[in-house]
C-alpha cells in the first residue's frame, strides 16, 4: 500500500513564505509523477505544480516564479512557496501517480491547510 504523508502549510500573511513537504511511505512506488494540487474554497482542485522522477517541472501560472517544485527522489517531494498572495490559499494536497507496465495509479495525500492573510 502507498500512503503519502504531507507537512507544513499553516497561517501566514500576504508577501511571507511556506514550504511544504510530501513523502511517500509503503511499497516501492518509483518512475513516478509526484505534485502538488491546490483546492480553494467554492473552487475545483488545480493543478499547483508537478515533476516526474526524470526531471520536467510543471507549473500552474498563478505561481510561476513564486513557487519551486523540488523532489530528492522517488519519494519526497518540497514545494517552496514565496511572495504568498491570498488567493493562494486553500487546502493543499500531495499527489503521486504513475502508469508502469499498463497499470495506473494514482495516489493522494490527506492535505495541508494553507492560509495567506492580506
Amino acid at each position: 500500500q502507498v500512503r503519502l504523508v504531507e507537512s507544513g502549510g499553516g497561517l501566514v500573511q500576504a508577501g511571507g513564505s511556506l514550504t511544504l513537504s510530501c513523502e511517500v511511505f509503503g511499497r516501492t512506488f518509483s518512475d513516478n509523477v509526484m505534485g502538488w494540487y491546490r483546492e480553494a474554497p467554492g473552487k475545483e482542485r488545480e493543478l499547483v505544480a508537478s515533476s516526474s522522477e526524470t526531471g520536467g517541472t510543471n507549473y500552474a501560472d498563478s505561481v510561476k516564479g513564486r513557487f519551486t517544485l523540488s523532489r530528492d527522489n522517488a519519494k519526497k517531494t518540497v514545494l517552496q512557496m514565496n511572495s504568498l498572495k491570498p488567493e493562494d490559499t486553500g487546502r493543499y494536497y500531495c499527489n503521486a501517480r504513475r502508469s508502469k507496465n499498463g497499470i495506473s495509479e494514482n495516489h493522494w495525500g490527506s492535505g495541508t491547510l494553507v492560509t495567506v492573510s492580506s
